[in-house]
């Protein structure tokens, strides 16, 4: 039997959720086979999957992985590249496990 996926999640209060959100997917859509719309996005990582959302002033992120090794990676490449992305707001993601 197989040992069941980890999931985390992190909720990021932004005004500029879907904008974000869109700018995430783009970016990784040169290397990935990413799908997204305005309010909804999904990049398969090697290492797992990062699904997006975009509500009223909150993008929440939601990570699908195989291991904790895995999730400690994947929570860190999404953090990074958002943070990034969001280097004028003062951008907060803390990770919580599902």
């Amino acid at each position: 039997m197989a040992d069941m996926p980890l999931k985390s999640r992190a909720e990021v209060s932004t005004p500029k959720a879907s904008r974000y959100l869109q700018q995430f997917c783009k970016h990784f859509a040169h290397k990935l086979p990413v799908t997204f719309d305005k309010v909804s996005g999904h990049v398969p990582f090697d290492g797992g999957d990062c699904d997006l959302a975009a509500e009223d002033g909150t993008l929440i992120l939601t990570l699908t992985v195989p291991d904790p090794e895995r999730m400690h990676q994947l929570q860190d490449v999404v953090a990074r590249h958002l943070l990034r992305f969001a280097f004028r707001d003062d951008l907060k993601v803390d990770w919580h496990p599902v």
